[in-house]
């Protein structure tokens, strides 16, 4: 399937639904996740899209489209949707056990994370702003979100490290189905230039 930039499409939506929650009153509390959402189930669908604060939707919005793009690169649209949500709603099932309420992509976005990690380990990303490979920082934010489960602040934690966990998955599934493809066609490679491929992504991330 063509790349059809459904990370920028998610984003703009994001942007979308934050201006109605700045413009149209109850709009957040209508669609936010909460205690409702077991007898209104939108809310964990809807929730991946709204946002708390002008910086919270900037930081998600950066994430979401930097490794957004690259992920859509790698495995395509569809799948990179399927990355998005399931992780998101996976995350927010999760969630909704542990806060009052809660709000935001990064659910989503930590599971493009995690299937990234999975798919390019040794892609350099910048962490705090030092330079690690992909499946380092994929640590550090592990890590960070168990010691933030204890650490009180408004961070859905767990919901991050239920969206990357979901992530792992679905990255470790989208690699067992591509290594079955090439073992039940063998007249079948395609061969990629390592060297070349690391210096184009670390390209691209600068």
């Amino acid at each position: 399937m063509a790349n059809k930039l459904s990370a920028l499409w998610i984003a703009g939506i994001c942007v979308a639904f934050f201006i109605f929650q700045l413009i149209v009153p109850g709009f957040t509390d209508s669609l936010v996740l909460n205690q409702a959402s077991v007898i209104q189930p939108w809310r964990f669908f809807s929730a991946i899209f709204l946002h708390g604060s002008v910086s919270h939707i900037l930081f998600n919005m950066f994430a979401l489209i930097l490794f957004g793009l690259i992920l859509e690169k790698i495995i395509g649209s569809r799948k990179f949707l399927l990355v998005y949500f399931v992780s998101g709603i996976a995350a927010n099932l999760i969630a909704v056990n542990f806060y009052q309420s809660s709000l935001g992509a990064s659910g989503a976005i930590y599971g493009i994370l995690g299937c990234l990690t999975i798919l390019r380990p040794r892609m350099t990303v910048w962490v705090y702003s030092l330079p690690m490979p992909m499946f380092v920082a994929a640590i550090v934010w592990v890590v960070a979100g168990f010691l933030g489960i204890f650490t009180p602040s408004n961070v859905g934690d767990i919901a991050h490290l239920s969206g990357i966990a979901v992530g792992f998955l679905l990255g470790l599934w989208f690699r067992e189905r591509e290594s079955k493809v090439i073992r039940n066609y063998p007249g079948f490679r395609v061969t990629i230039d390592e060297d070349k491929m690391r210096n184009w992504e670390d390209n691209f991330l600068r």
